[in-house]
């Protein structure tokens, strides 16, 4: 029987069972002999995800709007336009909210969570063992991509906010400061389900990415990474580097897919949420909203 993908849900304070959206096509792709074969000859390539995001594309995709809004329990309510605007799929997928359905945490010391999702944290990155599965090693060097963001980075902290196809999927600033140092990492889009990550905690520094930098005055420099995946070829990148930004003031969108956003933070800068550091501490993922606050400055 395979395992279910368990997260803490803090609203309700109970373990909850993912509901994974092409739950059977990922097992067979990651867990087994055939499928791992088609994941590396196609399913991985940028190509793929092009071809399945431009389906996405098409007017007929939004036939598949109101039954996927029926299935995963969607919040119609907080959606900014009718659902009857959207023209396709993808159009509903990166729908923007109405303000209040997410607002941002007021204290001037607070740090909040850049989008909705599944939330871990690693509070020392120079003491990880390991992340979704024994026997992974985290490199941090190969996920930055740059010595010098290492040497800064080594002992920080990191928030990894994990977004399922039936999140809201706008990504934002966790904390106010001027964005510099956009820049694009190529490589391939695996999955980022804990079922693709507990086989494989490497997708994380082999997918395509974008690193971002947010400089703080009292925090310092910020590291956010899109991490892209299966069929999020699309990173979109809505705000201007050189800017300044205001904490929850949005970064961009993934296009359809599930997707993935690293926070990572300096040494001793953030002081947590003593619920968010018990449940990874345990091994799960804890459920939050964009907006809400993941810690304060420390």
């Amino acid at each position: 029987m395979n395992p279910d993908i368990r997260f803490w849900n803090p609203y309700l304070s109970v373990y909850e069972s993912e509901k994974i959206y092409g739950e059977k096509w990922l097992r067979f792709s990651y867990e087994n002999i055939l499928g791992r074969i088609g994941l590396w000859g196609m399913v991985k390539r940028p190509w793929f995800s092009k071809w399945y995001g431009k389906r996405m594309d098409t007017p007929k995709s939004r036939s598949k709007i109101c039954p996927f809004i029926t299935k995963y329990e969607l919040n119609t309510d907080e959606f900014l336009e009718n659902t009857a605007s959207y023209k396709t799929f993808n159009q509903f997928f990166f729908r923007k909210l109405k303000p209040q359905a997410r607002p941002v945490h007021p204290s001037q010391t607070s740090v909040v969570f850049p989008a909705d999702g599944r939330h871990l944290v690693l509070p020392d990155l120079s003491k990880v063992s390991q992340v979704y599965a024994k026997g992974q090693e985290f490199d941090l060097t190969r996920l930055l991509g740059s010595e010098n963001l290492v040497n800064t980075f080594r002992e920080g902290s990191m928030v990894i906010s994990r977004l399922c196809p039936v999140d809201y999927h706008r990504f934002h600033f966790s904390l106010p400061g001027k964005v510099s140092d956009n820049r694009l990492i190529n490589g391939s889009l695996f999955s980022v389900n804990p079922i693709a990550l507990r086989k494989r905690i490497s997708i994380f520094w082999e997918n395509k990415r974008y690193l971002s930098i947010v400089e703080n005055e009292q925090v310092g420099k910020v590291v956010q990474l899109l991490i892209g995946a299966t069929c999020v070829g699309s990173v979109h990148i809505t705000a201007n580097e050189n800017s300044f930004v205001e904490k929850g003031d949005e970064f961009g969108y993934f296009s359809f897919g599930g997707s993935c956003v690293m926070t990572i933070f300096p040494k001793n800068r953030i002081n947590f949420r003593e619920e968010l550091l018990e449940q990874s501490a345990k091994g799960y993922e804890t459920y939050f909203r964009f907006g809400e606050a993941m810690g304060h400055i420390a």
